[in-house]
């Protein structure tokens, strides 16, 4: 496995799939983490995934520049798992960041990589059509992104209730 991708929606299990699927491979593992703490809760949330990783991780803070860090950190001994691609797109929108090419940056960097690029995203595409500009956007764009790994990555598994689907 070079490259997966596992998406499913929000608590199906992605983010515990992800992590079982890193720890059964030999190597370093280096979770890139794109959460940002901006209220007590989310500090809380992060602490928690922090603490369910054992000694084998590492941990670098990525809200922006992914496919720099992917590129940088990637290695043949090191299992990297960016964990998730719908937090970074929120992190690019709210930068005003140009997402097209990001997008095409990511898909590169995971092409390119050097080692095992494990991503995680929320599918966002199952629910009803939001009822403002800005969510309609964001839902918009994390589809497109979606598309565009989904294509790049070796290997698809969609998660529901815990259980993975191989789409790909």
């Amino acid at each position: 496995m070079t490259s997966l991708f596992v998406l499913g929606g929000a608590r199906s299990g992605k983010s515990r799939y992800a992590q079982a699927r890193a720890e059964s491979l030999a190597g370093d593992l280096l979770y890139l983490a794109t959460a940002q703490a901006f209220d007590a809760e989310m500090e809380e949330r992060i602490a928690r995934h922090r603490a369910d990783r054992g000694p084998r991780w590492s941990t670098l803070d990525v809200p922006l520049d992914l496919p720099a860090a992917i590129l940088a950190n990637a290695a043949p001994g090191r299992v990297l798992l960016v964990d998730c691609l719908t937090l970074w797109t929120s992190n690019l929108m709210f930068a005003e960041r140009d997402l097209d090419a990001e997008t095409e940056a990511l898909a590169t960097a995971v092409t390119q990589a050097a080692g095992p690029v494990i991503l995680v995203a929320n599918e966002v595409g199952l629910g009803i059509v939001p009822d403002n500009a800005l969510a309609r956007r964001f839902r918009d764009a994390a589809g497109r992104i979606n598309q565009a790994i989904a294509a790049t990555a070796d290997e698809v598994q969609f998660i529901a209730a815990g259980l993975p689907l191989p789409l790909k």
